[in-house]
């Protein structure tokens, strides 16, 4: 229903970058995870056991001092009996200690001995502990080169303090054991752990991940294939609803491209039909300035309107051509008699004396607006015209057809409305009223009409909106704003 060209063909762009190839095969999500879970694993077991391994010294030799002071008991149990030496070495190999002496008060005694016994390298006090000191002292002894003398002091079962000598060779060794246990506890917990959760996350995010990703990649090498869209799998979680998201997306992206195609063919059409259009018109406008020079008043009326439009058509039609696409150039404006531009207009739709439709007019005399007057013309022409085909749409006799144009203005902006009584715009072509191919309020239109008028009206400055009324119909309003004004120099000439 326009009058306007169209040529839509899409070009690719020369500096359009190449899609970027696939990386290769590289360490994927469920191998990282899994070597990221055992670190973990790992980690945390180190912390356990750097505690643990001083607990366990500590342990160790507190079970040594308790069988000293278990020992001492014994020797000490009674003053008259004389203990015979290979006994008391006995008890202490028993107790692995070097020397055991129990302390009361001021008075120290030694319980038994071996010989003489050796120098004491480290004192460990059991019955004050600090966290720190122990683990250090832990792997001290864990990473010492030879063995050492420990003194031992704890608390004995009766009020003083047992004390022992003791070399750290056997402790050493039952560390590294526990040591040694601990890791394989770890390594194994570790494993069992990391290929569990390996799995879990495997099967719950990697392979979904997984399925979005080469969908995408497939997707992108054919955006145009139905087949390449994804299929939701019905998940409630996040990667479900990514997974329904990334479809719709597909699918408009598809239709997208579908439009994009329809266009660029549509566009490429329309430019061989514009340019033999061009010629035809040429040929018919040699023909209506021969018709203007004949003295009839009927040709004389209406042969100037007739070359007005075939001028219009023909420039339109070069103006197609010469862009090579639907653009349109910038707007011409000058000062426009409104009342005179529209009724050239409606002389033009074929309004005036309408046989079904009844046109009314409202606009101020002198009123002025400051437009290109032709992009105004296609404006109004492309309005009024879908006023007219929505009046038409219903053939019964009964119902009241009317269009109305008015305009005013208010400051330095000119309103124009094209008011009409017929069915109205339904709501579902109200989201995309002014886009091409989407906005059409009537089955088979383009939609090209409004989007047009819209186009012409931003390029100056306004814009065409549908207007809510009470009355039956549809009210669209033209805004066309003045260009805005230098601001006044002041009255010196330069001279003084």
């Amino acid at each position: 229903m326009d009058d306007r060209p169209l040529n839509t063909a899409i070009e690719p762009a020369a500096d359009t970058p190449a899609r970027p190839k696939p990386p290769g095969r590289r360490l994927g999500l469920s191998w990282k995870l899994l070597i990221l879970t055992l670190l973990f694993v790992m980690v945390s077991a180190m912390l356990i056991y750097v505690p643990s391994v001083a607990g366990f010294r500590l342990t160790w030799l507190s079970d040594r001092l308790a069988m000293a002071d278990a020992a001492s008991v014994v020797l000490t149990a009674s003053d008259a009996v004389d203990i015979p030496r290979d006994i008391q070495d006995k008890l202490l190999e028993s107790v692995g200690a070097t020397a055991i002496a129990v302390r009361n008060g001021s008075v120290s005694r030694l319980i038994a001995t071996i010989e003489m016994p050796p120098a004491v390298d480290q004192t460990v006090d059991l019955r004050s502990m600090e966290p720190v000191g122990e683990i250090v002292d832990a792997f001290e002894t864990l990473f010492a080169a030879n063995p050492r003398m420990l003194r031992v002091v704890g608390h004995s079962s009766g009020d003083g303090y047992v004390e022992m000598v003791i070399t750290d060779a056997p402790l050493r060794a039952a560390m590294i054991e526990y040591s040694a246990n601990l890791l394989w506890l770890a390594v194994a917990i570790s494993v069992i752990l990391s290929g569990l959760l390996f799995l879990c996350v495997d099967r719950m995010f990697v392979r979904p991940t997984r399925r979005l990703t080469e969908n995408m990649v497939a997707f992108s090498e054919a955006p145009d294939d139905p087949s390449r869209v994804i299929v939701p799998s019905g998940r409630g979680d996040e990667i479900g609803v990514a997974e329904e998201h990334l479809a719709a997306m597909q699918h408009d992206l598809q239709t997208t491209l579908s439009e994009q195609r329809h266009l660029a063919d549509l566009g490429l059409a329309v430019s061989k039909i514009n340019h033999d259009l061009r010629n035809m018109l040429a040929s018919a406008q040699l023909f209506s300035d021969r018709l203007g020079g004949l003295p009839d008043p009927t040709v004389q009326r209406f042969a100037p309107k007739l070359i007005g439009a075939l001028d219009r058509a023909i420039t339109y039609c070069q103006t197609t051509l010469a862009y090579g696409r639907a653009r349109e150039a910038p707007p011409s404006r000058r000062l426009v008699a409104l009342d005179k531009l529209v009724d050239e207009v409606v002389d033009v739709v074929g309004l005036v004396g309408h046989a079904t439709i009844a046109y009314e007019q409202d606009i101020p005399a002198g009123l002025e607006v400051d437009a290109d007057p032709d992009q105004l013309f296609r404006i109004l022409v492309n309005l009024t015209r879908n006023a007219m085909q929505a009046l038409s749409s219903d053939p019964s006799p009964a119902l009241i057809r009317r269009l109305t144009i008015a305009a005013e203005r208010n400051g330095a902006t000119v309103t124009i409305t094209v008011d009409d009584t017929g069915p109205g715009v339904p709501e579902m072509a109200r989201t995309h009223l002014f886009k091409a191919f989407q906005g059409s309020a009537r089955p088979g239109g383009t939609g090209l009409g409004l989007a047009i008028a819209a186009e012409l009206a931003r390029a100056h400055g306004g814009a065409v909106a549908l207007v809510d009324k009470d009355e039956p119909g549809a009210r669209f309003a033209i805004t066309i704003p003045d260009r805005p004004r230098a601001p006044k120099q002041n009255g010196r000439t330069g001279r003084d």
